[in-house]
């Protein structure tokens, strides 16, 4: 297998004059010359899934919005930049290396669902990502590609919840990056929350939002938001045509995926595969396979999904064949492990992990989700006194109830495949069979870099609070229960 290049060239692309010699450009000038529906009808006959984690049909997800435009307000084009999933560093890559094809794609985004703004959301700690991002718009603009189109460049906190779509949009928005009960495609940009009274509403949402169209009372239109990597696929579609994009890929996964190898092999990259390519050979080529003379036991891909076992590395990249073998495709971030890494110890990593950053709007989440971690925490280090496995079971089967988010699903997976596919080690923990060697939890976190072929984890997650402070001793305080309304530092926009 060798990698391709669709969305991730070879080599940076330095300037807009270097990217429109190498095609930049084809894609917005190809869709000034047919209607809306027009593109909309060819992202649909692509099959683009979106490649922020969920897979969502980017053509349906475009159609939504389209179909609820405001009579009295165009829509507004989020792209989602704000990575922080465990193990992935795809999207980073790619706006290092080339973002005008984002920019360019999310132009496109904007003439098909009749929007006046793009707004490019990232981390404000992505210093090198936001520093391209800012010079590509600049080019951009000043080269009249925008036609009327506001680009803005919003910088963001950096907690783990800002990625997901409705707490990205609150964050823009002036709020806290926290999930809220909404519709899909719902509006968040510009809304204004009048009072606590809204939750109470008929709308029967946290946010008060309600979707435009020709049968709805509000005049806000919807947001679409996509990923970096998704609309980055859009101008060569656009360009080329959908045909064209599927001649990689499967039926149902079509195109190719830029994926992260990160664990226990002899480096760590990110490269962009074709859809299908059997899961083995992704880690062989973008991670060198195991290290030498070890086996790969499992994949954890991301923090969202089962862990994957060794048997199963033949499984091809899809979203429908990783489901099928139990597990799921994410983001494409592929962390390995090896004969010699505790699973109970990168559970518990992944436990702490995910309790830290819930924001504790939905209680099972926060309490049930430290409850968890503490007991995996004890089981790495075979240090109960007595059997924990029944109480962490049945954590697990509560820590996902009323979740408004997809949080607690992912703790509530995550752990609950250890314990179905991996129960000797969880047993050897336990002390059920002879007692396995106390190991403390392994570091999960977001990746920093990768450099020199080896990734760079965020330590200083370590440090982190439940109420995602960094304080010396943690409050007891949910971050839902002590975050201003319109914290100074929620994020800058320019």
């Amino acid at each position: 297998m060798t990698t391709v290049h669709r969305v991730l060239f070879p080599h940076p692309i330095e300037s807009l004059d270097e990217y429109v010699k190498a095609g930049g450009g084809d894609g917005l000038e190809a869709a000034k010359q047919v209607e809306p529906d027009t593109l909309i009808a060819e992202i649909e006959a692509s099959g683009l899934r979106g490649r922020g984690g969920a897979g969502f049909p980017t053509g349906t997800k475009w159609r939504t919005v389209a179909e609820n435009r405001s009579l009295e307000a165009p829509a507004t084009v989020v792209v989602n930049g704000a990575e922080g999933e465990p193990g992935t560093f795809k999207d980073r890559t790619i706006l290092r290396i080339n973002p005008y094809q984002v920019v360019e794609g999310a132009l496109i985004a904007a003439r098909a669902v009749g929007a006046d703004g793009v707004i490019l959301a990232l981390k404000e700690a992505f210093g090198p990502e936001v520093h391209r991002v800012r010079e590509a718009v600049k080019e951009i603009e000043d080269a009249g590609w925008a036609d009327g189109v506001e680009l803005i460049v919003f910088e963001g906190p950096s907690e783990y919840l800002y990625g997901e779509e409705t707490a990205l949009l609150e964050a823009i928005a002036g709020r806290d990056p926290l999930p809220r009960i909404a519709p899909p495609f719902r509006r968040g940009v510009k809304e204004v929350v009048e009072t606590a009274a809204d939750a109470a509403s008929e709308s029967g949402l946290s946010a008060h939002v309600e979707m435009a169209g020709p049968d709805s009372d509000t005049a806000a239109a919807p947001t679409l938001v996509d990923n970096v990597e998704t609309l980055a696929n859009v101008p060569r579609i656009i360009a080329r045509g959908a045909a064209w994009f599927r001649t990689e890929g499967t039926e149902k996964s079509p195109g190719t995926i830029v994926c992260t190898v990160t664990g226990s092999t002899r480096h760590h990259g990110v490269g962009e595969v074709i859809m299908g390519t059997p899961l083995r050979e992704v880690i062989e080529e973008l991670g060198g396979g195991p290290r030498p003379g070890a086996r790969i036991k499992a994949v954890m891909i991301g923090v969202s999904n089962a862990l994957l076992p060794g048997a199963l590395l033949d499984t091809p990249v899809t979203y429908e064949d990783l489901a099928a073998a139990g597990s799921g495709l994410g983001t494409g971030g592929f962390m390995v492990f090896d004969d010699d890494d505790d699973l109970v110890a990168v559970t518990a990593g992944v436990s702490r992990f995910l309790a830290v950053e819930s924001c504790g709007q939905c209680t099972p989440c926060k309490q049930d989700g430290l409850a968890l971690s503490g007991l995996l925490a004890g089981l790495s280090r075979s240090d109960q006194s007595e059997n924990p496995l029944a109480s962490i079971e049945s954590l697990v089967s509560t820590v996902a109830n009323e979740s408004r988010c997809y949080l607690a699903t992912q703790h509530q997976t995550v752990v609950a495949s250890l314990l179905e596919r991996f129960p000797d080690e969880v047993q050897a923990h336990a002390g059920i069979t002879p007692r396995a060697a106390a190991v403390e939890p392994a570091l999960v976190a977001e990746l920093l870099d990768i450099e020199n072929g080896g990734a760079v984890v965020d330590v200083g997650h370590a440090e982190k609070q439940p109420d995602w402070s960094f304080d010396e001793t943690d409050s007891g305080k949910a971050p839902a229960d002590h975050l201003g309304d319109h914290r100074a530092d929620s994020g800058t926009s320019t």
